[in-house]
Formats: structure tokens, sequence, C-alpha cells
């Protein structure tokens, strides 16, 4: 497949490139993603200035209509960058819920926000044992009084390891209205104000093995009005399925970026360490490793360009797109563990100490293949729809 960015989306990638090489140094980020939350304010309003928080949005809104590949196009280079700002949880999957969800009034009040930098959100879907199960929803939300139309709800249960969780301003989160705790039928999408929602809803910071911080939300009577709900009572799951498949990509799209680099720097430090009177690269066994470690990236490239040019296609089959999606998550959960393995052990010892960046790329890149499922479960899925 010939694949090229358009030019607009070269100056994108161009963008990103220089903000990590220019403004976002290895002990910058060390110090930021040490920091209560784990990313710069600072960072995120210069990103809105970039206009890199519009892309995923209509121009109605302030966006600029982007699709799959602008997307791939920015965050490619931004795992490239270790960039640790929270862009997939309050722009992909906060805004991406709100997109799709969303009604018009809705979306007036809280995107030109979120585009603008001045809002920080969250989607709170993942429970205790629902491991990658997306319709897995046991949280609850009572309609008051005689419920209906235009009912409130009060919301009781929780949520854990919420991504951008501790920050959030505001949170999208799944709750059941009816049914069982496995139906995919009766799942609900509520918009919850952190502040308004006060002391009802406690936060449980936890910072993950990339340094990057979310949260455990507990929801104890939680009271929210008709208007935080996001689409039809009962029918969440449709729009938490599309708004996942779009994560999925942009998660690759990261993973990539950060094998990439990963590539890049092993190459590099083959070339000048000396083992036996000889550059390590001069050993044969190590260029096949190195090898096998480009060829696994270039495999996760294609499959990521071509997930990303049919999920754009609207004529494109939905079960073509999910088997492209799988395919992809599980190259990326193999051919990570390769590049990631082969890095730190062609480093030696030092490539597991915090001073070298090498171990914090590895450390992302192993989030990453267990975000929104793993290699197996992705595997699984794949030969599911392939019967």
């Amino acid at each position: 497949m010939n694949f090229e960015f358009t030019e607009d989306q070269k100056m994108l990638r161009d963008s990103v490139e220089r903000f990590a090489q220019n403004e976002y140094g290895f002990e910058r980020r060390r110090a930021i993603v040490a920091g209560e939350f784990g990313f710069s304010a600072e960072n995120w309003a210069q990103f809105a200035q970039l206009g890199w928080l519009s892309i995923p949005f209509a121009e109605e809104h302030g966006g600029i209509g982007g699709n799959a590949v602008d997307l791939i196009a920015l965050l490619e280079p931004w795992g490239a960058g270790l960039i640790a700002e929270p862009f997939l949880p309050t722009v992909v999957l906060f805004g991406g819920l709100l997109r799709e969800a969303g009604a018009a009034e809705q979306q007036a009040q809280w995107l030109p926000r979120l585009i603008e930098g001045e809002v920080q959100g969250a989607f709170a879907h993942g429970e205790r044992g629902s491991r990658y199960a997306l319709h897995d929803v046991a949280l609850r939300a009572e309609a008051v009084g005689k419920g209906g139309k235009g009912a409130a709800y009060v919301l009781n249960g929780e949520k854990t390891v919420v991504l951008n969780g501790a920050a959030a301003d505001a949170v999208i989160v799944s709750a059941r209205t009816s049914g069982a705790q496995a139906d995919k039928e009766g799942i609900s999408l509520f918009l919850v104000d952190a502040a308004q929602a006060g002391a009802q809803l406690a936060r449980t910071p936890c910072r993950l093995m990339d340094g990057q911080v979310a949260a455990n939300l507990r929801f104890n009577q939680v009271k929210v009005g008709p208007e935080s709900l996001l689409g039809e009572a009962g029918a969440g799951l449709k729009a938490i399925d599309a708004v996942m498949r779009e994560a999925v990509l942009a998660a690759c799209a990261e993973a990539l970026g950060i094998m990439s680099h990963l590539n890049a720097a092993t190459l590099e430090y083959t070339k000048t360490r000396q083992q036996f009177g000889a550059p390590l690269s001069s050993f044969q066994a190590l260029q096949h490793r190195m090898v096998d470690a480009f060829i696994a990236c270039e495999q996760t490239r294609s499959l990521l360009y071509r997930a990303a040019c049919n999920l754009q296609d609207e004529a494109n089959d939905e079960r073509e797109d999910r088997r492209n999606l799988h395919a992809l998550k599980a190259m990326v959960g193999e051919a990570g563990g390769l590049v990631g393995y082969d890095a730190v052990q062609l480093h030696g010892g030092m490539g597991v100490s915090d001073e070298l960046e090498i171990s914090h790329y590895v450390k992302r890149l192993m989030m990453i293949r267990s975000l929104f499922g793993d290699a197996d479960y992705h595997r699984q899925a794949f030969s599911a729809l392939s019967v």
C-alpha cells in the first residue's frame, strides 16, 4: 500500500516533533510526570493554541473535523516524544463520547471549552473484575421518583483505574439503568461535573507504572439531573464501542512512535558501545535481533495505517474495522514486547535504570500493551470474527 500523509498532516507531525525535541526534554518530562497530576497545565494550554485538541471535532464547535489518519499523524510523534499530557482520556475518550452521544446543547456547552484547553475530562468505565468486556457494568443509576423521560438519577458504585480521573473537571460515567451486570442493553452514559458532585464523588489517585496518574472513583449517592444523560437511557453501549475503537487506534499510534524511538535509540547505542574491541552493531547475532525489531515495527505500521484508512471510510464494513483493530492491537502486544525487551537487553544493566530514558519508554509501552485489551484478548476476538 502506497500511503502518504497530506501536507496538512505532515505539518501536524512536524509541529509535534518540534515540540518534543525543543520543549519536552527528558529531564523536564521527569519533573512533569512527578507532579500531582502527572502533566503540565502550561503544556496543555499550548496544545490548545497549536490546535491539537481540536482535531477530532466538528468546525461548528471550533474543531477542524479531522479523521482517523489525522489522529495517528498526531499521536505517532506524540509517542516518539513520550508526551505525558492526557490527550487520550480527555480528547479521544471524553470528547469522543460527547461527539458520539451528546445532545447539541451538551456539545455546545463542553466541546468548545475542551478545545480551548479549559476542561480536563475522563471516561469512568472499567470496574473490578470486568476485564475488557465493555458490557460488564455493575455501577447503578437509579431514577428518582417515577423515572421516565426527564428523570434525575442517583449513581452508586465504583470505577477503577480511570485515566486522568484525578485531574478531570468532568467525568463521563457508564452506569446500568436496567438489566443484569453483563447485559448489553441497559447501559447509560452520564456526564458528571466533579465540582458539583463534591464529596459524594470520592477519588483515590493511583500512579501507574509509566508514572501517569489515574484514579479509582467511588460514586456515593451522586445525584445528576436529566441534562446529564448522554443519548438515550439504556443505549450507551453503541457510543462506547465506537469511541473505544478510535481509542485503540490512538493508543496503537502512540505505541508505534515509542517502538520507532526505541529502535533508533538502540541502534545508535550499539554503534557506539564497544565490546571485545568492536562496536556491538558489528556482531551478527545482534544485527539479526535489531532487524527482527525493525520488522516488527514496520508490520505494526502497516496494520496501523490499514486500520486508520478503513476506520475513516464511512462505506467500509464495521466487521472489517473490528478485525483490523483486533489484529493491530494483538500486533502491538507482541511487537511491543519484542522491541521493548531487546531495547532493555541491548542497553545492558542500565536499560532498566530510572536515569535512562529507555526505561521510561518501555514502561509506557508496557502500559499500552495491556490498555483496552492485551494481545491474547484481541487474538481471541479476531478469531471469533473470522468464523
